[in-house]
This record gives structure tokens, sequence and C-alpha cells, in this order.
């Protein structure tokens, strides 16, 4: 049997710095929900990509925006911009960053659509 579990991002579990950006997580059992906070600036390639060492971010991400707007081109050349109240499925193999002067933030389940998730 599962158990109903409640959190806020306001108590996070962590707290991840980067450069122009950060995310609070929250854990959910096995599941981490992360409100993500990326300022004017910010882009994969040039404020993470250091820390993870591939050519682009190999995560995958379902993602509902709630304030800025952010591109996101696939390795394939595909890109989309999205901004507040969408909401997308972005697979692993991107790039991505921040449009414009307002910060971007977006809750984020990373990796929730890998196999071997329900």
């Amino acid at each position: 049997m599962t158990n109903m579990i409640k959190k806020n991002f306001d108590a996070p579990d962590e707290i991840r710095s980067f450069d122009k950006g950060k995310v609070e997580v929250v854990r959910l059992g096995d599941i981490e929900a992360i409100r993500v906070t990326n300022q004017p600036g910010w882009s994969w390639s040039e404020c993470v990509k250091s820390v993870h060492g591939t050519d682009s971010c190999q995560v995958s991400h379902l993602i509902h925006v709630i304030s800025g707007r952010l591109v996101v081109r696939m390795d394939d050349g595909s890109e989309a911009e999205f901004g507040p109240g969408d909401i997308g499925l972005v697979p692993p193999g991107h790039d991505a960053w921040v449009v414009g002067n307002e910060p971007f933030m977006s809750i984020d389940f990373p990796d929730c659509c890998t196999e071997g998730r329900s």
C-alpha cells in the first residue's frame, strides 16, 4: 500500500545552486519534484554543462512553466519556446536557455518518463 505524501517547496529536501540558477528538490517516495529558477542569461551549455560532462542534457523532463520563457533545442536541431502555462515533455539530448529579462520558473519532474517508471 502506498501512503499519501504531502510536501511544500517552501521547505525543500534539498537546494542545488549553480551559475544563474537553482533547483529546490522535494522527494515524494522515489519521485523527485523540483522547482527550477533560472535567471536571465542562463543556458544549460554555459551554466550546467561542465558539471554533467556531456555535450547536451541527458535527462528527460516533464515541465510546467510558472513564469518566464525558455527555448529548448534538441540535438536534432528542432526547438520550441516554452512560456507561462505551457506543459512539456523534453527527452534527453537537448540544450536550453532563458529568453528575455524575466527569470524562468518551472516545476519539473526529471527522469519521470524513463523506462522502468510508471
